[in-house]
């Protein structure tokens, strides 16, 4: 299985709109599944993160994603979202 993380990533030091970007499109990523299962919790997560970071194209995509999930997948998408932001 293909997994895609920031500190594994030699752009995690990029300024904020490239990061912004590049966690959109790990978002992307999840939500297609291109190389990896299609994970809507984690899709959710990056382009929640994307958004926060300033990306008005994740949350857009956010948006439109958010109705295809169950409120708990919602749920765990944010929590893990906010932890994600925490601790980094």
């Amino acid at each position: 299985m293909a997994r895609f993380e920031i500190q594994d990533c030699d752009m995690a030091t990029m300024g904020g709109e490239a990061r912004a970007e590049l966690f959109c499109d790990m978002g992307l990523m999840y939500a297609t599944g291109r190389g990896c299962p299609v994970d809507l919790v984690a899709a959710h997560k990056w382009l929640n993160i994307a958004a926060i970071k300033g990306s008005d194209r994740a949350a857009e995509l956010r948006a439109d994603l958010s109705h295809m999930m169950t409120k708990m997948q919602l749920a765990e998408a944010l929590r893990a979202a906010r932890d994600w932001m925490t601790t980094h």
